[in-house]
């Protein structure tokens, strides 16, 4: 099965905040590749009901995303809400001003991240994956090592969940979406650099090919590698 980052981010929101969380589930799937540029949100009714909330605030959360430049509404027999062709660009916060407003936040984010990721790797190299499985894998690997630059971080996201999703955990998927929009936010703050993201491509290869050739120890020794270039970057930026 390899829906489950659509059901890890459409999840039922926490009671409190219905409209901000529901916001912040859209943004996630949007900036996380699950839905793409030109995709059609679930129906009105179905998103609704998956989100546990009503339908006016599943309303007034798509109208706030679409005033953002997210989403766009049409009308007719195709209608719906679809995913701009063309996204906001991040914005980006200084990087000084953002290590200062996380103080110990970058480690903490780094541990998770750490942990789930390599152990995700590990998990999926650990299962005898479907073909459907593989295919997945293989397709987010090379949708991310063809990306432009204005894409990569969002299709790389894409590919990192993919690993999470055919572990078969859907509470790993989950908690693996958590991160990644927290990361996300550190790494808007970097400048994207070439030579990374091509070192970064070859190690996705390397952490692909030991997860579809059962090979787990191999899968988190690449995971772990490919992790601590981020980290090493990061605080680079951020110290």
């Amino acid at each position: 099965m390899v829906v489950q980052a659509d059901e890890a981010v459409f999840r039922p929101v926490r009671a409190g905040n219905p409209f901000e969380e529901t916001v912040e589930r859209l943004l996630q799937a949007i900036k996380l590749g699950v839905v793409v540029p030109g995709d059609r949100l679930p129906p009105e009714r179905e998103l609704a009901a998956r989100l546990n909330v009503s339908r006016v605030t599943l309303r007034e959360a798509i109208h706030a995303l679409t005033e953002a430049g997210y989403v766009e509404s049409r009308r007719g027999r195709y209608g719906g809400t679809f995913v701009n062709e063309q996204l906001p660009k991040p914005r980006r916060t200084p990087a000084k001003r953002l290590a200062r407003d996380l103080a110990d936040g970058l480690d903490d984010a780094l541990t998770l991240r750490f942990v789930l990721e390599t152990g995700a790797a590990e998990a999926a190299a650990n299962r005898e994956l479907s073909e459907a499985e593989r295919d997945h894998l293989e397709r987010c690997l090379a949708d991310t090592s063809a990306a432009r630059l204005a894409d990569y971080r969002r299709l790389d996201s894409r590919l990192h969940l993919a690993i999470a999703e055919v572990t078969g955990s859907p509470s790993l998927t989950s908690a693996m979406a958590d991160v990644r929009m927290r990361l996300n936010e550190l790494l808007d703050a970097i400048p994207l650099l070439e030579r990374n993201i091509q070192h970064s491509n070859e190690q996705h290869q390397a952490i692909v090919t030991a997860i579809l050739a059962g090979h787990p120890d191999a899968a988190r020794q690449a995971m772990q590698e490919h992790l601590s270039g981020t980290a090493v970057l990061l605080h680079g930026f951020l110290a």
